[in-house]
């Protein structure tokens, strides 16, 4: 069966920086499917038109059409339950809907703050104007003043990251003994400031540290294989 999924890339297609398109890559890769990926910007909104939205992940697999991290995931679940599953079972479900929606409404808007402006440099000429219009009216600032003072702010940013190391304390990955859908999702977060930014989120000495390096390396380094910048 053809897998395809609509991925956000920057002005180098080979740049793919969604955090939630990752989030989908790594869930594929979990449950061990095939997929390509198509390279995907913000002005090419026809390009995913059939989906009945416009905002990437798109998956279209065996003619159906499955969009957003969350319900790709859950979609995953539901049509491969002989593969590895991505939440070890209802609680664990329940657990990974609630990490998704602090991830997307405390760490995704605290982190895009501080590299806003490494976003725009790297986007095609096309989605500058849409970009900066966007991210301006949702942050309320220019983007040069976004980052003007992400050194300061650095480390009331890391202690964001504190439920993240209180769930360390009990093993090497959120979801246990190894990686599960929870721990995509928070990784994605690390990954999208990987693709797109060179300054550093983590301190090497830091638990999170440790394990966002477990994940680069999980699934074959799939996501360290990806075009990004050192993370030390």
């Amino acid at each position: 069966m053809r897998r395809v999924l609509y991925d956000l890339a920057g002005a180098e297609e080979d740049r793919r920086f969604s955090p939630y398109c990752w989030r989908t890559k790594l869930a594929l890769a979990h449950k061990g499917l095939a997929f390509e990926t198509v390279p995907w910007r913000f002005s090419d909104k026809e390009a995913i038109a059939f989906s009945g939205q416009g905002l990437v992940p798109v998956l279209v697999e065996g003619g159906r059409t499955v969009s957003d991290s969350w319900a790709i995931a859950l979609e995953l679940e539901e049509r491969y339950p002989n593969t590895p599953s991505l939440f070890g079972g209802p609680e664990g479900r329940v657990m990974a809907h609630f990490v998704n929606a602090w991830t997307d409404r405390v760490l995704n808007p605290a982190v895009g703050r501080m590299m806003v402006l490494d976003i725009y440099g790297h986007l095609h000429e096309k989605d500058r104007a849409y970009f900066r219009a966007t991210r301006e009216a949702r942050y309320g600032a220019p983007l040069e003043q976004l980052v003007a003072d992400r050194e300061a702010r650095l480390p009331e940013l890391r202690a964001l990251f504190a439920p993240v190391r209180t769930a360390l304390a009990q093993g090497p990955f959120l979801g246990g003994a190894s990686p599960r859908y929870v721990d995509y999702i928070v990784f994605s977060v690390f990954q999208w400031a990987r693709c797109i930014s060179p300054f550093v989120l983590l301190q090497a000495e830091d638990p999170v540290f440790a394990w966002r390096e477990r994940m680069l390396d999980a699934h074959g380094g799939l996501a360290r294989k990806a075009k990004g910048y050192p993370v030390a």
